[in-house]
């Protein structure tokens, strides 16, 4: 049974013959965000059926495809679709392309998402700028045998979101008149939503913002040494005494409102990473 670094190097052997420049940056692009694609020079786009070792997203609303190009002159890969633990795959299923970005060379990984805000203090297509999480998926990627050719077996979290990306995405936001929060996303499993009982649970934990991805990508971007900005928009408010039944079109419709200030913010920071 071949290895994790095994399945990666089959990804990169495919891969390579196919880019015209190693990334330094990563995106992975979440609800809200299906055409900010439109804003990379593209160099090439591969379905992720066609990469060796890689899941196929199964929610309707991602494209599915590596992107490779640049953006302000930075070669970059971004990922149209993401991999969720509730779609039945591993957490190393999950975050197996965080391990073919690590091994292509990118050295940031800006991670988006679509959010629940438990926040009072927020307002629906608010961008909240992730400052730490909770992991409350059940798993954890790195679970297992650790290879150390991919990362330490004991990686430090004292600060897996890098404060320097933090300090420019507010920075830039703030220039293009962005409302931003910053705040603790919590990670659940899903895909059902939470709770009122939940929420409050939750909140009183120490979270701003609830969701079903991003943690197990930015543990493992914090093993492979990335360093990591996330991106949360605040899709719908799960304030427990004043919640109402989830309208997922609503919430699609607001995650494409926070999109398009994605949409501007995230090229003004790839600019401006020196």
């Amino acid at each position: 049974m071949q290895g994790l670094v095994e399945k990666v190097n089959d990804a990169i052997e495919f891969l390579k013959p196919q880019i015209q420049q190693m990334p330094r940056v990563g995106l992975i692009l979440g609800t809200g965000l299906g055409d900010f694609s439109q804003q990379i020079k593209q160099h090439a786009t591969i379905p992720y059926q066609e990469i060796p070792h890689f899941p196929h997203s199964t929610v309707e609303s991602h494209a599915g495809q590596l992107v490779f190009g640049t953006l302000n002159e930075t070669p970059i890969v971004a990922m149209e679709g993401r991999f969720h633990f509730y779609e039945g795959y591993s957490m190393k299923e999950v975050t197996f392309p965080v391990r073919v970005m690590q091994a292509l060379g990118v050295e940031i990984l800006i991670i988006t998402n679509a959010s629940g805000g438990m926040n009072p203090q927020y307002h629906l297509a608010d961008i909240m700028i992730i400052e730490d999480q909770i992991n409350l998926m059940g798993d954890n990627p790195l679970r297992g045998i650790n290879d150390d050719r991919l990362g330490i077996r004991f990686p430090d979290m004292s600060a897996p979101y890098d404060r320097a990306l933090i300090k420019l995405a507010e920075q830039q936001a703030l220039e293009l008149q962005i409302r931003t929060q910053t705040g603790v996303f919590i990670a659940v499993t899903g895909p059902n939503l939470e709770t009122r009982a939940e929420y409050r649970m939750l909140r009183q934990m120490g979270a701003d913002c609830v969701g079903m991805s991003t943690v197990p990508e930015c543990i493992v971007a914090n093993h492979a040494s990335m360093r990591v900005l996330g991106l949360s928009v605040v899709t719908d408010m799960c304030l427990p005494d004043a919640l109402e039944p989830a309208d997922i079109s609503k919430i699609l419709k607001v995650a494409a409102e926070g999109g398009q200030k994605l949409a501007r913010l995230i090229p003004r920071i790839i600019a401006h990473l020196g």
